[in-house]
Parts: C-alpha cells; sequence; structure tokens
C-alpha cells in the first residue's frame, strides 16, 4: 500500500511516499481502508525530533477515519464507517497511509451528520476537549476558557462548552483577521490578543469575576496569564505547549483563588473514559450542535505541505489528508 513515512526525522523532508506492506490482522484488531487522516502538531513534533521515543521509519498520523474492511473479532459490520484515535503515527504506524489495523475499542462509528473528510481530524481534538471539561468539573451555567479558536482543541472545547450550556465559552487568537473569521462562524467571545490582553479580554467578557475552568492547549506565557483569569475554585488543565514548554506563574493565583492545575494525555485515559464521552459527542454531532472545522484537505502525498501549512500558516479548522 502507499503512504507517507517519515524515513527520518529531520523536518518536512524526512516525510517520502513508499511504498510499503499493508497492515496484518492480529485479535483485537480491525482492518480499515482510510478515507481521512488528521494532520496535528505531534505529528510535527516527531517529524523534527523533538518525541525521544519514536523511531524512524514511522507513518505518521494519530487519527483518521475509514471503512472497516475486515472487523475481525470485533463486532464491526464489513462497510461500516468508523473513526479513531490512539498511539498511532508515535508507538506504530499511524493514519498517513492508505490502510491500518486499528484496535476495535478505540474506534467509534461515524454520525450520518458527518462526513468521511471532516471526521478524519475530528477525534483527538473532540475526544481532549471533552474529557478534560467532564474532568475539570463542568456543567452548564460554568464560564470555560479555551485559548487558540483556531486549533483543535481550542475550537472543539470551544464549541462543545458552548453546546452544553456554558455560561460564556470564551476563545482567543492573535490575529485581528483570524478573529474577524471566529466571529463570522458565530464565535462571539474570542478575544483578539493583537488588540486587547488576556486579563483584560476575559474580566470585560466575565465583569471581572473570571472563569471557571480553562482547557490551555498553547503552552509558553499564555499558560500562566490564563491561570492568572480563574475564577475562585477555578481549574486549569494543560495539554499542549505550541508555543514553547516553559512558563512562569504567580503561586498566589493558586494559593488566593484556591484553584487547581493539571496536565492530560489523552493516551493516558482508559477506554471506559473515551467511550463515555464518545456519547456525548456523538449525540451532539448527531444534533448537529457542533459542527468540526475542515480548512482544508490534502492529497496523501501532499502530506509535508499539509503540515507545514498547519504549523507555519496557523489556519482556523482542522487540516487533513485524503486518499
Amino acid at each position: 500500500m502507499r503512504a507517507m513515512q517519515a524515513e527520518s526525522f529531520t523536518g518536512y523532508g524526512g516525510l517520502k511516499l513508499a511504498e510499503v506492506p499493508g497492515p496484518t490482522l492480529a485479535p483485537g484488531r480491525v482492518l480499515v481502508r482510510l478515507t481521512a487522516a488528521g494532520v496535528s502538531p505531534l505529528d510535527h513534533t516527531i517529524l523534527s525530533g523533538g518525541y525521544p521515543r519514536a523511531t524512524a521509519p514511522l507513518i505518521l498520523g494519530n487519527e483518521g477515519a475509514g471503512v472497516v474492511e475486515d472487523p475481525g473479532d470485533s463486532s464491526f459490520s464489513i462497510g461500516a464507517r468508523v473513526m479513531f484515535c490512539g498511539p498511532y503515527g508515535v508507538s506504530e504506524d499511524g493514519t498517513y497511509a492508505e490502510r491500518i489495523a486499528a484496535r476495535a475499542e478505540d474506534l467509534s462509528p461515524i454520525p450520518e451528520a458527518i462526513d468521511n473528510t471532516t471526521a478524519g481530524g475530528l477525534p483527538v481534538a473532540y475526544l481532549t476537549a471533552q474529557i478534560t471539561l467532564t474532568q475539570a468539573g463542568f456543567v452548564p451555567g460554568k464560564t470555560v476558557l479555551a485559548p487558540a479558536i483556531g486549533g483543535a482543541v481550542g475550537n472543539a472545547a470551544t464549541q462543545l462548552a458552548r453546546a452544553q450550556g456554558a455560561a460564556k465559552a470564551i476563545s482567543t487568537t492573535t490575529s485581528s483577521l483570524k478573529a474577524k473569521q471566529a466571529r463570522a462562524l458565530g464565535f462571539e467571545d474570542v478575544i483578539d490578543l493583537s488588540a486587547e490582553s488576556l486579563v483584560d479580554g476575559v474580566a470585560r467578557l466575565t465583569r471581572g469575576r473570571g472563569v471557571d475552568i480553562v482547557i490551555e492547549s498553547v503552552g509558553g506565557a499564555l499558560t500562566g496569564e490564563a491561570l492568572s483569569t480563574v475564577a475562585l475554585n477555578g481549574v486549569l488543565t494543560s495539554i499542549g505547549y505550541s508555543a514553547g514548554r516553559k512558563t512562569t506563574i504567580d503561586v498566589t493565583d493558586l494559593i488566593w483563588r484556591r484553584a487547581s492545575m493539571s496536565g492530560f494525555s489523552l493516551f493516558a485515559q482508559l477506554p471506559a473514559v473515551k467511550a463515555a464521552a464518545w456519547v456525548s459527542i456523538l449525540s451532539l454531532l448527531t444534533a448537529r450542535k457542533v459542527e468540526p472545522i475542515v480548512e482544508r484537505a490534502y492529497k496523501l502525498d501532499e502530506a509535508a505541505e499539509a503540515l507545514r501549512h498547519l504549523i507555519e500558516d496557523r489556519p482556523l479548522g482542522r487540516v487533513v489528508l485524503v486518499p
């Protein structure tokens, strides 16, 4: 089969189109013909040599969507449309390929309301957003801050919080153009960080109260700034570091606000936790209460350019690969 394989972890040039053996079916696995694969910052981290546990050659891609060709010993039927994510493209070959043998426990059916291309870039962001909201104690009426409206998790968390009754679902962007794009798509509470500080923006939108929950996927200086916006007993969950792995916090933001701060890894979640999150996500997708955004789809052999576009151009919406 065809696959975009990282022959070396040396940047975009390390990705090469190759003919590789097709996957073999083992117990607990399902053979899926891929119809779309999400392109993510994690792929760039690995391709740039920033994840020492990964070894080349490696087919990248930790999420995707497709059609079941062989269900193995699972309950899925041949021809079923499924989407999934997991340690694919990290500790084993991933979704930048024509086929994959995915774990049955990772698979979720794709609702009729969602097309294959959209489904390919959906699982990581929406599972991460839903699980972190749940673990942070989200209930209707709470105020949520999920920075980076153009990013996968920032956008998903904003949509999920709003759809499930948040008093405010606040996000950010560093671009005035992207702020206009977001507002045109219905995201009203987007702070344009090129014109206003995060602290001032949150104070304005919450009338000085602060936010109950922060789902922070940016890292760098923004993590410390976001912590300073939490209300009494607020919760900040850190899930990413695209803007840097180091930050500075004011410990009085934790002490005086009686706040809590924790990290999150989707790969570490139990299957039952992910299954429960899928129930909520699928319900909202079916009811069209959330609308995943695909900014651009590239052909499989354009994976290097797709990844460059995601990292360097920072579009609003997902970037995916299609056969």
